[in-house]
């Protein structure tokens, strides 16, 4: 082993046989027979590079030991460091001392999905005088060097056009002459619609997971190392292994997607999952590819299975959405994480960690994050997005609480996805206007309002809802810019019709509530 002079490093969000980094690793081994050297690297210093929900790094250990055992089935050599043998110094320390203790000269990644993580493996091999090389993630299926292409030759980017050529390229939902199928790019007319008055009715459960023994184990390490994170593990049932991702992608297809597309905006109470697919720790994974997903979601329409507009509506999110984003995060980096457009500066309110408001569309968001390290899009950016954004919270700690708290969160998709699209940080970089909405959305799309303790309907008192007021004062802030965006000028044209002392009565309970963000 110590001969070996090539590696190849497989990070927690690479866990493909396909990896470019595991293929190239076969070319380069000599002899031709083996299959070369692997090192994956549990770390104690990943895992607290932010606040760490305990079922996000349950997740990635479990993943990363079960596809340890595929590697070794699949004949590679692999060096792979647990917890107890990690220090406290980070990923790319610990990758230094095994780059020295087997000689390695060459180091074989494919890119990461952290720009902090590229930074500090690129800089441990200059120091060490390695050659690092670096693999375009085929797991995407825009290459960076496309995208970067594409937008070179954009004013503005945005998403729309960008999916709509990403069909064409992969003749997804296309007809025998290149047209979209039915006629329309797009069918958001036809979905995202709140669930009846009466409630959302039975649903079909996701599938879910026992955890096997390796699982079990990881369960027992977190809680002993990580006892004061955020979060448990008792409600963990997420897939672990490709096998499991792939029967729950089936299950989603069969008996979810049908109902996806018309309520995949909807929210009710401890109803934490309604009709969404719960597939994006597997794709962030790499446990599932995009194109096989696309695939099934888009046969499933062929047989009538689902209908049109709920599968464009899902393909979009994958095709479009998330190779767009992925695309925005390696073009802007690292600018993107420093942005503060509105120089916002407040602390993240205490109950982000706890649920403990009596803002009952937090209690819900929050609360099913802290129980399951998941809330659905929406949740995300109409809920504690555009709560964030309203409340003027600093944009770097409400980054680091989503990439804490979501299982799925890998910086390449958390990082745009707050940044840019909930707190409007960049300035509009890739969105044509800040996504904020009064408690009056939130009630049309939940019943989270029934029962509150805040009134949505009122702007200013001490029972007018935190978010409605909050909206009217943000406008108010912004109103020329609001005024001068076709996409926001009707929202600065009703701020208009309030009389002045009622502005007034709305700055003045603003100010009061963003004094007090910890006691709402």
């Amino acid at each position: 082993m110590s001969s070996t002079t090539h590696m190849a490093l497989v990070l927690g969000d690479q866990l493909d046989l396909e990896n470019p980094a595991l293929q190239a690793l076969r070319v380069f081994e000599t002899p031709p027979s083996s299959a070369g050297l692997v090192i994956m690297l549990e770390s104690l210093g990943e895992a607290q590079v932010v606040w760490n929900h305990k079922a996000r790094i349950a997740l990635f250990l479990s993943a990363m030991r079960h596809f340890h055992l595929t590697l070794q089935q699949a004949g590679y050599a692999v060096l792979y460091q647990t917890l107890a043998q990690s220090t406290h110094h980070g990923l790319a320390h610990d990758l230094s001392q095994y780059i020295q203790a087997h000689k390695i000269s060459h180091l074989h990644l494919t890119c990461p999905g952290d720009y902090r993580i590229l930074l500090e493996v690129q800089a441990i091999c200059k120091q060490l005088a390695v050659t690092l090389i670096v693999y375009e993630d085929s797991h995407f299926l825009c290459a960076q060097p496309d995208f970067t292409r594409w937008a070179a030759k954009k004013n503005t980017l945005r998403m729309e056009f960008f999916y709509r050529e990403m069909r064409k390229r992969y003749r997804v939902l296309l007809d025998e002459k290149g047209q979209p199928e039915g006629g329309q790019w797009n069918y958001d007319a036809e979905n995202r619609q709140g669930f009846p008055k009466a409630g959302p009715g039975l649903i079909p459960e996701p599938q879910w997971f026992s955890p096997d023994m390796i699982t079990q184990k990881v369960f027992d390490e977190v809680n002993a190392r990580f006892a004061n994170h955020p979060g448990d593990l008792t409600a963990f049932r997420w897939p672990v292994t490709r096998n499991q991702a792939l029967e729950a992608l089936a299950i989603f297809i069969k008996h979810r997607l049908p109902q996806f597309g018309l309520y995949q905006d909807a929210m009710w109470t401890d109803i934490p999952f309604a009709w969404h697919a719960l597939l994006s720790s597997s794709l962030n994974l790499h446990l599932l590819h995009p194109l096989e997903v696309i695939q099934q979601v888009e046969q499933a329409w062929k047989k009538g299975d689902v209908s049109l507009a709920s599968a464009e509506g899902f393909i979009r999110q994958i095709l479009g959405w998330r190779e767009f984003i992925r695309g925005v995060y390696w073009l802007d980096m690292p600018k993107m994480a420093k942005a503060n457009y509105y120089n916002h500066q407040r602390a993240l309110p205490v109950w982000f960690w706890t649920a403990k408001t009596k803002m009952v569309c937090m209690q819900q968001t929050i609360g099913q994050t802290l129980r399951y390290g998941y809330a659905h899009h929406i949740q995300r950016l109409m809920v504690t997005g555009n709560f964030a954004l309203l409340a003027e919270l600093l944009p770097q700690q409400v980054a680091s609480w989503y990439l804490a708290v979501y299982v799925d969160a890998v910086e390449w998709v958390e990082l745009p996805n707050v940044a840019g699209m909930a707190l409007f940080a960049n300035g509009g970089r890739f969105t044509s206007k800040p996504y904020i909405a009064s408690g009056a959305y939130i009630k049309r799309m939940s019943n989270y309002c029934q029962g509150c303790s805040y009134n949505p309907t009122q702007r200013s008192g001490k029972t007018a809802c935190p978010i409605t007021v909050l909206y009217w004062y943000f406008l108010h802030r912004h109103e020329l810019a609001m005024a001068a965006n076709p996409r926001t000028a009707l929202m600065a044209k009703n701020l208009s019709r309030i009389p002045a002392d009622e502005r007034f009565s709305i700055m003045e309970t603003a100010q009061g509530l963003l004094e007090n963000l910890d006691h709402l």
